[in-house]
């Protein structure tokens, strides 16, 4: 589950802009939502160490662009937005390197080719079908399924952070779970 401590976001906001106060806010932020982010983008890469690596991408971007966050969005929204960001590019990067495929069809081969190779991975065969159902996904069915079941956000908040409307986040959450059943069915039949 999802949790967020309650906080302020716009005190601590108003903090991390204000340069006397800014690195002990940063260091709240980082305990607030680091976790959440490190699953966000562990879920879109499977690599912990990958994930790692991007999350401490996104905190450097996050620092970067305080001065001008402006509010317009939930800080966790903003944050949100540059993880799934930091995470995208890192796949298209490495599908570009590995001369790999993310289409409708096949699924994303990167992912599908690290599951088991992730030293961190516990090797529960039904974990792992998941896992390989859910990498066999259309990359916007996977970012919105991760962000509903996992993180369990609303689909408003999903929205916001995707920038696509609710009915368009229902029907592609409806279709990922369905091919995500039909593949454990189809291991099971």
């Amino acid at each position: 589950m999802a949790y967020t401590p309650p906080i302020d976001e716009k005190e601590l906001v108003r903090q991390l802009q204000d340069e006397s106060t800014a690195a002990q806010a940063f260091d709240t932020l980082m305990r607030i939502y680091g976790e959440q982010m490190y699953w966000q983008i562990r879920r879109m890469v499977v690599s912990h160490d990958d994930a790692n690596d991007l999350l401490q991408n996104a905190f450097v971007k996050v620092w970067q662009n305080l001065p001008n966050f402006r509010g317009d969005a939930k800080l966790s929204t903003w944050l949100f937005k540059i993880a799934v960001n930091e995470s995208i590019n890192f796949l298209n990067k490495e599908r570009q390197r590995n001369q790999l495929t993310a289409t409708d069809e096949e699924g994303d081969e990167y992912l599908l080719n690290n599951i088991e190779a992730d030293p961190y991975f516990d090797g529960d065969a039904l974990k792992a079908e998941l896992q390989r159902a859910i990498a066999s996904l259309p990359e916007k069915q996977r970012l919105v399924f991760n962000m509903r079941y996992f993180d369990e956000m609303k689909y408003e908040e999903i929205s916001d952070v995707l920038g696509t409307s609710v009915g368009a986040l229902k029907a592609s959450y409806h279709h990922a779970v369905k091919k995500i059943t039909d593949h454990i069915s189809a291991i099971d039949g």
